[in-house]
């Protein structure tokens, strides 16, 4: 994979973009939530990209005002602030969808976000971990954990999941962003995080 095309899958599957395209796949993978409108889908589509991805990446281009602060969060004091904030953008996602009484598995899906930057923003204080890899190891273990409360086998979008999975990993190993073990500790903290809230809340 040449860096040019790494850099295209960074910036396409960004965390804050993963989420509206994981859900995005979610509603139309067969689960029974995809019988909902299209203006209900779109509705929380809004809310969850507003809420996960407008307001952090204002946030961070905020900070991107002072000179000291270094966009690409490399450095362990430079994800303190946007994670806190990140973690409250997505809290904030969860009590709109608690007001509109969404189906629970959305507001499981937002609350649960919230725990793995957390958890991400915690390990970051000794160790880089992959926030990348965090986010769609997310997206896919909200896909096995429904698939195994419902019954249901969307395999088209595991199997994109999966591939995006590897493609993003990938990437990011290319890009000298992370190690192998950053990568798969990023992947399955999100991945086991969310699986376990999402199967058994």
């Amino acid at each position: 994979m040449p860096q040019k095309i790494a850099r295209i899958i960074s910036i396409i599957f960004h965390p804050v973009l993963i989420p509206t395209l994981g859900l995005f796949l979610l509603l139309q993978s067969g689960f029974y939530f995809s019988m909902l409108s299209w203006e209900a889908k779109r509705f929380i589509l809004l809310v969850v990209f507003f809420t996960t991805g407008v307001l952090p990446m204002l946030s961070v281009a905020i900070l991107a005002l002072n000179p000291r602060f270094d966009i690409s969060m490399n450095q362990t004091k430079d994800r303190i602030f946007p994670f806190l904030s990140v973690s409250v953008f997505y809290y904030l996602g969860f009590l709109i969808m608690n007001k509109i009484n969404a189906f629970p598995v959305f507001k499981i899906f937002m609350i649960a976000s919230v725990l793995v930057i957390i958890v991400i923003l915690l390990i970051s204080f000794k160790w880089k971990i992959s926030a990348h890899m965090a986010a769609i190891g997310s997206i896919t273990g909200v896909f096995f954990a429904l698939s195994f409360r419902s019954g249901v086998n969307p395999v088209w979008a595991i199997l994109l999941a999966l591939v995006v999975s590897g493609l993003i990993g990938t990437a990011r190993l290319l890009l000298c962003k992370n190690s192998l073990a950053q990568v798969v500790a990023g992947y399955f903290t999100g991945f086991f995080i969310m699986y376990l809230v999402v199967y058994f809340v």
